[in-house]
């Protein structure tokens, strides 16, 4: 079992730019990774306190994950952190080395991992 991160910042707090921003980083993660549902045990996604219109999960239910368990929860509040932000912790069960996973960090939450981020 692998766990994958990523994070991807949103300009608005909207249904729109949420859903959009939730289904951009999976469906890169999930093409960066050579990944398919079938291959992936859950997925858990945290948003910033200013996020509030729309749950990612609803979002990626949208692309065709019918019965991969999602989950949404708060992103634990530090000062001077990162805003409208959503974070994924993605589980797979595919084998991939390490070193071949590809963290995936977007838009503003590129800074969260500069040495993860292409």
């Amino acid at each position: 079992m692998r766990a994958i991160r990523g994070a991807i910042t949103v300009e608005e707090n909207t249904k729109n730019n949420i859903k959009k921003a939730s289904q951009e980083l999976i469906t890169k993660i999930l093409n960066e990774n050579e990944l398919k549902e079938k291959d992936i045990i859950s997925i858990t996604f945290t948003a910033t306190d200013d996020i509030d219109k729309l749950y990612p999960a609803e979002a990626i239910r949208e692309i065709g994950f019918k019965y991969t368990p999602l989950m949404c929860c708060q992103e634990m509040k530090v000062k001077d952190s990162i805003s409208k932000c959503i974070r994924v912790m993605l589980y797979t069960n595919k084998e991939i080395k390490l070193k071949e996973i590809a963290h995936i960090y977007m838009r503003k939450a590129s800074k969260l991992r500069k040495d993860l981020s292409k």
